[in-house]
């Protein structure tokens, strides 16, 4: 389970005083219980699922890369080191990411497996590929190339 992976990666880095990654790890676990106290409000007892953790993973690098691109504008390149520092943490829990060109053929796949024909199956596309590919791609990049697989057909 990913949420026992990263508790004892805590533990590691704490015996390591490894500063990075503990405070990282701390986000990360405090993001999570966020996300299980919100669940909880809506009635929902039992913490978020693999799926949803893994979301989260990939929103907070998705955040961190942005982060980079505003410090080095700024000319706050130790602030992105270290935000490139949290981004490797971060991704030893998600699985391996698809690169661009399989991206492309997953989505046809998919296109294809729920007999997609317009724009209005979208949805439908992308709910597929989430449930299939949860934390394994850029879920804006495969959007865009639902979109215009599906705007051609």
């Amino acid at each position: 389970m990913l949420r026992e992976q990263i508790a004892d990666s805590l533990k590691v880095a704490l015996k390591d005083r490894d500063e990075v990654a503990v405070a990282t790890l701390r986000l990360i676990l405090a993001a999570l219980k966020d996300r299980d106290i919100a669940a909880r409000t809506k009635g929902d007892d039992d913490p978020i699922g693999e799926d949803a953790i893994l979301s989260m993973l990939q929103t907070m690098v998705k955040q961190r890369r942005e982060s980079i691109e505003l410090y080095e504008k700024g000319g706050r390149l130790e602030l992105a080191e270290r935000e490139r520092a949290e981004i490797e943490i971060i991704q030893r829990f998600l699985p391996k990411q698809l690169a661009d060109d399989e991206i492309q053929a997953v989505v046809e796949q998919t296109i294809a497996e729920v007999g997609a024909a317009g724009l209005k199956d979208l949805g439908r596309v992308m709910s597929a590929l989430r449930q299939g590919y949860a934390g394994q791609m850029d879920f804006g990049k495969a959007s865009g190339i639902a979109k215009s697989q599906l705007g051609a057909g």
